[in-house]
This record gives C-alpha cells, sequence and structure tokens, in this order.
C-alpha cells in the first residue's frame, strides 16, 4: 500500500525536477527556478517550438530582403518606414484591407495578379504565414496534448517553393521581374532568397517527417509541373 501510495509521488518530484530551469543570477550565482510549464511539454513539443519560432524568423527576414529590393512596395502602404510595414505584417493577424478578405494561397495569388494595386510583398507574404500558422493549428506554444498534422506542414513547404517559382517566373510590363528576389547576374550574383527559403522548407519538411514518424503515417507526396502548379491546402485539412 505504501508502495502504491509513493509512486506516483515519485513520478511527480521527476517531473519537477525537469521543470527546474537554472540561470546565472547577479555576481555570476546560479538560480535555480521552476518552471510549471515545462511539466506539459515533451522533447518534441520544444522541437515544435524552436522549428516555429526559426521558420517565421526565416519568413522575416525574407519579406526584409523583399521590401530592401522592392522598396516601392512598402511605400505603398503609406507606412513611414520598411520596419513599420514588417511589424504590421508580422503583428499576427493576416487579414489585411487590401487583400479583400483572401488567405494563404488566395492571397499569394492576388499578390502576383498584374491588376493587384496594393503592396505585393505584404500579400505575398500574408499567404505564406497563412499557411504557417495553419500549419502550427494557429498556436504559438505546443503542449504534451497538442497535436499537428503531418500533411499540412509538406503542403506549407510546397507552397513555398511554388511561391519562389511564382516570384522568379511572373513578369510585367517589359519582362521586368514582377518582385525583384534572386540576382543571377555573374558579375553581381545574390542567391540569399534562395538560400533563406531553402531553409524554411528544410525546416518544415523535417518537422513533418518527426510528426509522421511519430504518429506512425505517411506523407501523400505530390509532384507537380511548377509552370501549372497550384497551392495545396493547408487550413483545409484537419487533425486526424
Amino acid at each position: 500500500m505504501v508502495k502504491r501510495l509513493l509512486a506516483p509521488l515519485i513520478v511527480l518530484m521527476a517531473f519537477q525536477l525537469t521543470a527546474c530551469a537554472t540561470r546565472v543570477g547577479a555576481g555570476g550565482q546560479k538560480e535555480t527556478r521552476f518552471e510549471p510549464r515545462y511539466l506539459a511539454k515533451t522533447e518534441i513539443d520544444r522541437v515544435i517550438d524552436a522549428d516555429r519560432a526559426e521558420v517565421l524568423a526565416g519568413l522575416r527576414r525574407i519579406a526584409e530582403k523583399l521590401y530592401k529590393r522592392n522598396p516601392r512596395e512598402w511605400k505603398k502602404t503609406g507606412l513611414p518606414s520598411m520596419e513599420a510595414a514588417l511589424d504590421r505584417l508580422f503583428a499576427g493577424s493576416v487579414d489585411f484591407p487590401e487583400l479583400e478578405g483572401r488567405r494563404e494561397g488566395a492571397a499569394a495569388l492576388f499578390a502576383f495578379s498584374p491588376n493587384y494595386q496594393g503592396d505585393r510583398v505584404l500579400g505575398v507574404m500574408a499567404g505564406l504565414l497563412g499557411m504557417v500558422y495553419a500549419a502550427f493549428e494557429h498556436k504559438t506554444e505546443f503542449y504534451v496534448l497538442d497535436d499537428l498534422n503531418e500533411q499540412k506542414l509538406y503542403n506549407c513547404a510546397r507552397n513555398i517553393e511554388i511561391a519562389i517559382w511564382k516570384m522568379s517566373s511572373t513578369r510585367i510590363g517589359h519582362g521586368e521581374a514582377l518582385l525583384l528576389s534572386n540576382e543571377l547576374d555573374n558579375n553581381n550574383p545574390n542567391l540569399s532568397f534562395e538560400r533563406e527559403f531553402g531553409r524554411v522548407i528544410g525546416l518544415l519538411d523535417l518537422l513533418s517527417k518527426i510528426v509522421a514518424d511519430k504518429r506512425g503515417r505517411s506523407i501523400t507526396r505530390f509532384t507537380q509541373s511548377m509552370a501549372m502548379a497550384v497551392f495545396l491546402p493547408v487550413s483545409a485539412l484537419g487533425i486526424k
């Protein structure tokens, strides 16, 4: 009887120990404090938290690069600076009046339309952000009872590939790119966009595999010709 009563207490004490965090205080003294939220987090939850943070940081770097190469876009918003335009874009909402209620793939496609008069960087990135938010179930932190859909993460990665292609191939006027991104000039090459996009895609693909392995499921893989590619559903998919 005593052993049965002590067992849950021992388990709880073990969790409490793992939920303690150590930091260096004033004078170099180590201080240990209790973090109750870690009681409800698994190692995979922490990986998801870190992955989401890195994906969003990568998208912000891409948006900043796009604004620097296409300053006319943020100036369309009437905001005083590029930083203000970035803060607006990454404030957490993807509902922008200029997108007329469009989200995810519809928002990105609208931004690539020749008739679109708004900030094209905002339109494309708001579309991608909407997909990422949906792939992470619109949550900012993950705990033991939370779950993700591996197909949403996979589709989100493929959609980013489609957005890259559209950025490099969509032309207006006399062959001018709708949005300047990579620079292929042999004398002054700039492939930083491709590298940053590739990093974000890699993070999403890796997490989709981790989630699929955790759940014992497989991912449905799509093969599309980029010239005919369409954005894959993200929000429309549910947790199964």
